[in-house]
């Protein structure tokens, strides 16, 4: 700490929590040293320690459970949106373990979101396919898929639990997947994603909706992907288009 430094206190604080957790002095998951205890540490106010450890909060390096502290934040998975893959192909190819418990898979009547979606006639039935996805032995997806029950019915008989849904589409089926959509959102855990993703009720979840099409355009595959916030994020590049001058 150098109090004459132009920089303020709290980024100081900042700076030196970061290098610690960074160059693993404090472990993913460990509990960081109280309000208090940093507050004898730096000789600073509550407030200058809680300036620090929100931006620290803000930046993904900590979390915070109401009556129990401040512990780190293990390193987030990610996946690159420029690229349409599933899951499970995009993890292995970056060395994590992964594979996907199948909760239900069932045939039921859409709502109009997934019968537009997937460009149903009226009456069309969809298989639902909930599956839970673990990333390192961890839960770290509930995603709910809808396909038409010609599909669905076929992939029911099939391994899901180790094997992406798109790997067999396109390697077992012969469908030439072109394009997705997708909707990137947020929401907060109700009991069954608490439940099921081992977050506490009321955590932050990011929800990606993904429509997946054929290399014709034909629609095959509608979903709501539900990620743990704490423990993965989505990636992309975008470039810049010249802006033409006239």
């Amino acid at each position: 700490m150098q109090p004459e430094s132009p920089t303020p206190l709290y980024a100081q604080i900042k700076d030196i929590l970061r290098a610690r957790i960074l160059d693993g002095s404090y472990q993913p998951h460990q509990q960081m040293p109280s309000e208090s205890e940093m507050m004898a540490l730096f000789n600073v106010s509550r407030i200058t320690v809680r300036q620090a450890l929100n931006d620290l909060q803000n930046e993904g390096l900590i979390f915070r459970m109401h009556g129990k502290g401040t512990f780190v934040s293990k390193p987030k998975a990610f996946q690159d949106l420029g690229r349409l893959q599933g899951f499970g192909e995009a993890m292995r190819q970056m060395g994590y373990e992964t594979f996907a418990r199948v909760v239900s898979i069932r045939t039921v009547t859409p709502t109009a979101q997934v019968q537009e979606r997937l460009q149903l006639p009226k009456r069309a039935r969809v298989t639902e396919l909930q599956r839970l996805r673990f990333l390192n032995r961890e839960p770290i997806s509930l995603d709910v898929t809808y396909l038409p029950t010609a599909l669905g019915n076929r992939l029911a008989k099939e391994d899901l639990a180790t094997r992406d849904v798109f790997v067999i589409l396109e390697n077992d089926y012969g469908l030439s997947l072109g394009h997705a959509d997708l909707q990137i959102g947020s929401t907060l855990a109700d009991d069954n994603l608490a439940t099921q993703l081992r977050v506490e009720e009321g955590s932050p979840v990011l929800v990606i909706e993904r429509t997946t099409h054929t290399s014709d355009g034909t629609p095959v595959d509608y979903e709501h992907l539900y990620y743990r916030g704490d423990a993965f994020q989505y990636r992309v590049r975008v470039d810049r288009v010249p802006v033409q001058h006239v």
